[in-house]
């Protein structure tokens, strides 16, 4: 089994424990609910660069690498990565804590998900706007 580690010296975007109305008739977390969470986790630090309202425009990649499941802490780590003229691309990676209970208290840390997505920042009439220079 792989054990891989949480990022050091970051703190995840977004972090939640998925519930039983989050699975897909197999019983894993539902691709669709994943998908959202990422949106989401990418969404904030895409929102925090462009200091302003953004739209997601695309969905550049997006890898399911392993299942997640009910009781899995998930934890979505989001970096910019690159920063146009009005968009902003955003790589987050994802990690399960599957902790259980069985024989004692035991944990496995698993790199479940990755994707790169791409958001714009708009104005107040939802049109492009230029993506502010970063600030120290």
């Amino acid at each position: 089994m792989t054990n891989d580690q949480l990022p050091v010296n970051r703190h995840p975007t977004l972090r939640i424990m998925p519930m039983p109305c989050d699975t897909n008739s197999a019983g894993d977390i539902f691709g669709g609910w994943m998908m959202s969470q990422v949106d989401i986790a990418g969404s904030v630090a895409a929102l925090r660069r462009a200091r302003g309202r953004i739209v997601t425009v695309a969905v550049n990649a997006f890898q399911f690498r392993k299942p997640v499941f009910v009781n899995d802490v998930v934890s979505f780590y989001a970096e910019v990565v690159r920063v146009g003229r009005t968009s902003i691309t955003v790589d987050v990676v994802v990690y399960a804590e599957r902790i259980r209970h069985n024989d004692g208290w035991a944990a496995e840390c698993v790199k479940v998900t990755e994707a790169t997505i791409t958001y714009v920042a708009i104005d107040d009439q939802r049109r492009p706007r230029e993506v502010p220079p970063e600030t120290d």
